[in-house]
């Protein structure tokens, strides 16, 4: 028996609207992802990052108008995992998750940040932050043992995303599903694509810091666009750097999904 009690309009709001901007993020990630795949419209795996989205976004009409709607919309994302970290008081909130929920809370706070800055620089600052984190962690005392570990902690996160979809453990958040049943499986089918395609693109970026760590040189950790360019560098890698890229637009459409059916806690 579910004793949860569902959370406060204002706070299912602002769930929703942050929902809808990871969704839109990841569309356009995957979008990149897949046309710099088979070299469509000119793009490449340098324009496939976090960056690379903003800078799509932007170029669109009305542009600037969109940035502004979509740091809005991680900034809601945001400030619903700072809810989810200190104020959701449910006992079945581990330590564990929190932290998992301040973690996110706080990726998202930076990309909302960088879609707000977006919209007053002509040009977008396009170095790998993930570079930068590896360049000053390899700086530290112990510097290759604490990238060694940051890999180990992103190849976890990127199992856990692959055992997330294939255990379809996803499907609690849209239990309320109100579809026709082939319907509903299709779109719940879009969830499991989506987190094992995320979980990959988790282990591509893990290798890149293990790679870094094993050299001693931060430049070869990278971010999403530099993750893709892993994959493409295998048998038939543009294939499945294509599929890749479909199941990141999955994983924001299923983002779509949580913010119309999930029950909010």
């Amino acid at each position: 028996m579910n004793l949860a009690v569902e959370a406060k309009p204002w706070v299912k709001r602002i769930a929703q609207a942050g929902l809808i901007a990871k969704g839109v993020v990841y569309i356009l990630l995957g979008a990149l992802g897949f046309m710099a795949a088979f070299e469509l419209g000119g793009k490449n795996n340098n324009e496939a990052s976090q960056t690379g989205a903003l800078q799509t976004l932007k170029e669109l009409p009305a542009g600037t108008t969109l940035l502004a709607l979509l740091a809005t919309g991680l900034l809601c994302y945001s400030i619903w995992r700072g809810i989810q970290t200190f104020y959701n008081k449910g006992k079945e909130t581990s330590l564990t998750k929190r932290l998992r929920y301040f973690i996110s809370g706080i990726a998202y706070l930076a990309l909302a940040y960088a879609a707000v800055r977006a919209i007053f620089e002509s040009h977008l600052n396009k170095a790998d932050q993930n570079q930068k984190l590896a360049g000053e962690l390899m700086d530290k005392p112990f510097g290759q043992v604490l990238v060694g570990i940051a890999a180990l902690v992103l190849a976890g996160i990127g199992c856990y995303q692959i055992y997330y979809g294939l255990s379809e453990k996803y499907r609690k958040h849209v239990q309320g599903l109100s579809l026709q049943s082939q319907h509903a499986t299709t779109l719940l089918r879009a969830g499991k694509i989506g987190y094992i395609s995320r979980g990959i693109v988790w282990l591509a970026i893990a290798y890149l810091f293990a790679r870094a760590a094993l050299h001693a040189k931060s430049s070869e950790a990278g971010s999403t666009s530099k993750a893709f360019q892993v994959v493409e560098a295998t048998p038939m890698g543009s294939y499945l750097l294509g599929f890749l890229g479909l199941g990141l637009i999955a994983y924001g459409i299923f983002n779509f999904i949580r913010a119309r059916y999930e029950h909010f806690t």
